[in-house]
């Protein structure tokens, strides 16, 4: 099912929740990258899933449960930068590649317990179960 209307926005309702709670642009990006790749694919979904997910993490990061712009476009992590056929781990919507100071204010906003003595990698894991919390809690209600 296409994921954006008449109005060449997305559809919200037919959206992943951490996207319905985020931006119109982001919600575009997404429905807009689905949709192009369902034809490409040949209404393959989790492919075209993939693939919206993967132009998304272009442009925007997840912080907690939502994706908001990031300052600088570029592949989030080792994954996106070598492509799906890698065995290289997602960080799951964190932006693995900003710098450790980005991450440690990341994990500020979402008060994250021992930041200040967490390495970047540590920091990368922390903000992806804090993200993974906090989509839990808001799907719950």
């Amino acid at each position: 099912m296409p994921k954006t209307g008449k109005n060449d926005h997305a559809r919200k309702d037919e959206l992943p929740s951490t996207l319905q709670r985020s931006d119109q642009k982001a919600q575009d990006t997404f429905a807009k990258t689905y949709d192009s790749a369902m034809d490409s694919y040949d209404g393959d979904e989790g492919r075209a899933a993939r693939t919206a997910f993967a132009s998304l993490k272009h442009s925007y990061e997840k912080v907690g449960d939502h994706w908001e712009a990031k300052e600088e476009r570029g592949p989030s992590d080792q994954r996106a930068e070598e492509g799906i056929t890698k065995n290289a781990p997602t960080a799951g919507g964190v932006d693995a590649n900003a710098s450790k100071e980005h991450l440690y204010q990341r994990a500020r906003e979402l008060d994250i317990k021992g930041r200040s003595t967490m390495d970047k990698d540590e920091l990368v894991e922390a903000l992806q179960k804090a993200n993974d919390a906090a989509t839990r809690k808001a799907r719950e209600g």
